[in-house]
């Protein structure tokens, strides 16, 4: 496999939901072995464009296209689980295995977490669980993986040490990435590239050129108060509440 051949690419892809653009005229690439990372405010498109991506979510516009046979790991945003079913780590885990499936211990193993195996599901910290929904991925030795927002749930450090460990899981599988963060500081040193996305792309790039707009240094400061922060970005248009870009007339764009 070499970089001439994308695993995913996108072109102007767009997803309208009960007549509303959620998506709009995306186009990107996603290459071996690089890490992506979609920013962005709450209700943005990044969560909808990783479902189209997934074949989760059709797509209304443009076209999707995928390696032939592509292996995808994901980690979803949320776990619906009814905490009232006995289940430890590793009956979840074998639960999602199959005969191409690398050994849940080795999944686990992988990311710090195999001392976890016989834990109740229900007891795990948000750390711990989100370490085992890693581990999930990693189940179909993936060659893309999907994270959206890993890190949610997990304490600062805790979010440091994750986003470490992705970096050594790209190493080790020589897989893509690409994840969805509200936090462009902590990610920024386990990313290579960064795509600010408000329904359409906004802007891309490195994230030392991203991290240089006013709007970042706005976020870095959020970010250092609550540990959390929403992404806003300074551009040449504006939006209106559905996310439209609104020309210089006034006039909005779906």
């Amino acid at each position: 496999m070499t970089k001439s051949q994308p695993l995913v690419s996108l072109n102007e892809v767009s997803v309208k939901i009960a007549g509303e653009t959620i998506i709009d005229k995306v186009s990107l690439t996603v290459n071996p072995g690089e890490i992506i990372t979609l920013i962005g405010p709450n209700g943005a498109g990044k969560s909808t464009l990783i479902r189209a991506i997934l074949g989760l979510l059709k797509i209304t516009a443009g076209k999707i296209i995928k390696m032939p046979d592509l292996r995808i790991g994901y980690m979803p945003q949320r776990l619906h689980m009814d905490r009232t079913i006995p289940l430890n780590v590793k009956r979840f885990l074998n639960v999602w295995r199959s005969p191409q499936s690398i050994e849940t211990y080795a999944a686990l193993r992988q990311v710090s977490a195999d001392h976890l195996i016989h834990r109740p599901m229900q007891s795990l910290s948000g750390g711990e669980l989100q370490r085992v929904l890693l581990a999930r991925a990693l189940l179909r030795n993936p060659q893309l993986l999907v994270l959206d927002e890993p890190v949610q749930g997990v304490d600062l450090q805790g979010q440091t040490e994750l986003y470490q460990l992705i970096k050594t899981i790209r190493t080790q599988y020589q897989c893509a990435v690409l994840m969805v963060s509200h936090d462009l500081h902590l990610v920024m040193s386990s990313t290579d590239h960064v795509i600010c996305m408000n329904h359409h792309i906004c802007c891309s790039g490195h994230p030392e050129s991203v991290s240089n707009d006013p709007a970042y240094r706005e976020l870095f400061g959020i970010e250092a108060v609550k540990s959390i922060a929403l992404y806003a970005h300074h551009h040449d248009h504006h939006h209106d509440d559905s996310g439209n870009v609104i020309d210089h007339s006034g006039h909005s764009h779906g």
